[in-house]
């Protein structure tokens, strides 16, 4: 376990040039609980959980997948002092320094918590590893013997560093921008554990799910419980809203979506509600498509993130309606820059724009993109008004 350091100190060597709007997004002191209006105003203290309680906003509040990442120059000096990434993730000091990084820079709407969708099997005491240039690595869970040895209960002591971050955070915002925490979703998660690895199709996972259903199920329900407790705890430290990110949802085909995304993704909402009822919650089930509103309607999420292949009068018609709706910017449409990235912004704010809607990306943001291209898209969200 990475030391943790008492109280928090900037990294030195990082003060990027502040514009005014996002200077003003940094402040001492804590902010209040999460409020709720009844009415729209454009004094709201938070835009973004204004959308999520029932609110249109425009302009739509604006953040970024992965937003405290390699693309920023001062993510990578820190990143470079922490060491291994899960230091980064677990050392309280540089976790919030990351967090606030784009915050300070673009002044977003919403601040997500500088954490990892594989903490959950860190704790669970699984040996979690990230190597250079090849992600995540696991010892596989990929048989029912193996599976039979995974603890049921994490340890939720190797997870304090997150929450004390994310104290940290709340601490340092501005009372209008919401903190985001976040887990993987259940099947997501286990895709990794089965296969020690990311996969291009997660193949091991699917075929374990289908062959060996009860055992696969264990680590479903394992992960599901400790999944609640992870959220809970993340809210209770100061997060406003929460995200379940199923990045694999989409390799799944109807049958076993409902099964591995949908049923438990379901469960996580009503495990984190029967604790904190109030609770705010993002769904992204990556590349569900037609299945969204089956998702939606089942799960109760309060938003839904989509991804940049999502057919627009499908989620106008049948998603929007009844939830907020998160994306969709193309990344690449983000690298590229130029008249494409705003064409590609008009398109999410013309498909979008006229019901509630939080301006991100489709999914994260990639190392290359450049800065510039970034201050273009927030100039552009800021001045719609729909």
């Amino acid at each position: 376990m990475p030391k943790q350091r008492p109280g928090f100190v900037p990294v030195p060597g990082l003060a990027p040039t502040l514009a005014k709007p996002a200077a003003a997004c940094i402040r001492g002191g804590k902010s209040g609980p999460p409020q709720e209006h009844s009415v729209l105003t454009e004094n709201s203290k938070k835009p973004l959980l204004d959308v999520l309680g029932g609110q249109k906003r425009s302009p739509p509040p604006i953040w970024m997948m992965r937003q405290a990442g390699r693309y920023l120059p001062e993510y990578r000096e820190v990143r470079a002092r922490a060491g291994g990434f899960l230091d980064l993730c677990f050392t309280p000091d540089f976790a919030v320094e990351v967090t606030l990084q784009p915050i300070r820079r673009f002044g977003f709407d919403g601040a997500v918590i500088f954490s990892d969708i594989l903490v959950i099997p860190y704790a669970l005491g699984r040996d979690v590893r990230f190597e250079a240039g090849e992600g995540p690595r696991l010892d596989p869970l990929d048989t029912p013997e193996k599976i039979t040895a995974l603890a049921t209960e994490a340890d939720f002591r190797k997870l304090q560093p997150v929450y004390e971050a994310l104290r940290r955070v709340r601490a340092e915002l501005a009372p209008e921008v919401t903190l985001i925490g976040f887990c993987g979703a259940p099947w997501t998660v286990a895709t990794y554990m089965v296969a020690g690895q990311g996969t291009p199709d997660q193949a091991p996972a699917r075929m374990l799910a289908y062959r060996e259903p009860e055992a696969f199920s264990k680590i479903i329900d394992a992960l599901v419980e400790n999944s609640i407790e992870h959220l809970v705890g993340q809210l209770k430290a100061g997060a406003d809203c929460v995200q379940i990110f199923d990045t694999w949802a989409g390799v799944l085909p109807p049958r076993e979506f409902l099964r591995w995304s949908i049923a438990p993704t379901a469960r996580i909402v009503e495990g984190v509600r029967a604790k904190v009822p109030d609770a705010k919650i993002i769904g992204f089930p990556r590349g569900a498509g037609a299945l969204l509103p089956a998702y939606v309607g089942a799960t109760r999420v309060d938003g839904v993130s989509i991804d940049w292949a999502a057919e627009p009068s499908l989620i106008r018609e049948r998603v929007q309606t009844r939830v907020a709706v998160q994306g969709n910017l193309d990344p690449l449409a983000l690298i590229a820059g130029g008249a494409a990235l705003d064409r590609a912004i008009d398109d999410v704010l013309s498909n979008y724009g006229q019901g509630r809607l939080i301006f991100n990306l489709g999914h994260g943001i990639l190392p290359e993109t450049p800065i510039a291209h970034v201050e273009q898209m927030i100039r552009r969200v800021r001045d719609f008004r729909g």
